[in-house]
């Protein structure tokens, strides 16, 4: 800070009466010294940089201002004032990457840009890492085509229901943001119809060929529930190869319980399942048709009746959920408890069950 004391004497004369020269090498100077002690600087310290640049940063040119709006906006303790005073700016290049990722920036300012900015404004803002309701419904609002799928597509952002509405009467024209929306996990059951209720059959397809087992199951319940008819579409997974895979470990005398914990801990969903199939002798489509529901039965059953050991299933049940969900204690406790509580003569009347339907 010794540097910049020195330096703050003569700036009001270089603010006031100096040409643009002086006060861009002056808010060449100052923002130096601010990059240099940012980690060290105390709030006094940060408004005071704040009331000087302010001032002397829009006679920086415009690349210039470019790269300070990208220096500062990687910064949680960036002056305040002049992040504000950058992302209200017309140009984009200056704007865009405060807009984009200032952890300064509040929702009054960017609210503000929102209503008043151009779509390149909004476009930057759709790749902030959170986005607050109030903000998505400007951006739904206003935003043109590539800015709405950015932000429908933004999986830190959070809409209202009356920015979910808007999203889906536009994804009525718009096969890409129905695909975008319908993949998000904060998508209701309820707007999950209303979406697919105004999509091609093509695109209902497409998405739930996209969407994880557990959206399948919601979308097949909507389609029941839109068309009348039950299980609408059927997965579109490549069973082959795994196929291919477990048919070898089985010649080799290999297909057994640790084979399948391990395909089921890597989360080898494809494998796990022919596995699976191999050892109940029940078919992999109804298998996968079977786990990729929305409860867990379905792997207490079919591992009863083949006589799982606890670690098995519960892998397979961490499967069924996906990489990225981790559940609660509790939740896995209580599965844990009803798998010991199935009996296994239970699980073989049901088994049994599926196989008839599988043969009809």
């Amino acid at each position: 800070m010794t540097a910049a004391a020195s330096l703050i004497p003569g700036l009001d004369k270089i603010i006031r009466h100096s040409d643009p020269a002086r006060r861009r090498e002056a808010a060449r100077r100052i923002s130096q010294l601010f990059f240099e002690d940012a980690a060290k600087l105390r709030a006094g310290h940060v408004a005071l940089f704040d009331d000087i640049l302010v001032d002397l940063v829009p006679y920086v040119e415009t690349v210039a201002r470019a790269e300070l709006a990208e220096r500062f906006s990687q910064l949680a303790n960036a002056p305040r004032a002049l992040i504000g005073q950058l992302a209200r700016e017309n140009e984009i290049l200056v704007a865009g990457p405060v807009l984009r990722r200032s952890p300064v920036l509040d929702d009054e300012v960017l609210l503000e840009v929102a209503r008043l900015k151009g779509q390149g404004h909004l476009l930057a803002m759709a790749e902030r890492s959170t986005l607050s309701t109030g903000l998505t419904d400007v951006m739904v609002r206003r935003g043109d085509r590539e800015v709405v799928r950015r932000t429908a597509g933004n999986p830190g952002a959070a809409f209202s229901v009356i920015g979910y509405q808007a999203l889906i009467k536009r994804a009525t024209q718009d096969g890409v943001l129905t695909l975008t929306v319908g993949q998000r996990s904060d998508l209701s059951d309820a707007h999950l119809k209303e979406l697919m209720g105004g999509s091609l059959e093509v695109i209902r397809r497409r998405l739930f060929d996209l969407v994880k087992p557990e959206r399948q199951a919601a979308i097949n319940r909507v389609i029941g529930d839109i068309t009348g008819v039950p299980e609408t579409f059927e997965s579109k997974r490549n069973f082959v190869p795994a196929q291919r895979a477990i048919l070898a470990l089985h010649k080799t005398g290999d297909l057994n319980e640790a084979a399948l914990l391990g395909f089921a801990k890597s989360f080898s969903y494809e494998e796990s399942i022919a596995a699976l199939a191999a050892m109940s002798r029940i078919g992999i489509a109804t298998l996968d048709r079977l786990i990729s529901g929305d409860r867990h039965d379905p792997i207490l059953i079919v591992g009863k009746f083949i006589g799982l050991e606890w670690a098995t299933v519960r892998a397979l049940v961490l499967l069924r959920l996906g990489l990225n969900r981790v559940p609660a204690p509790a939740d896995i406790e209580t599965v844990r408890v009803n798998y010991a509580r199935l009996m296994p003569a239970t699980a073989e009347r049901v088994v049994s069950f599926w196989k008839t339907r599988q043969s009809g």
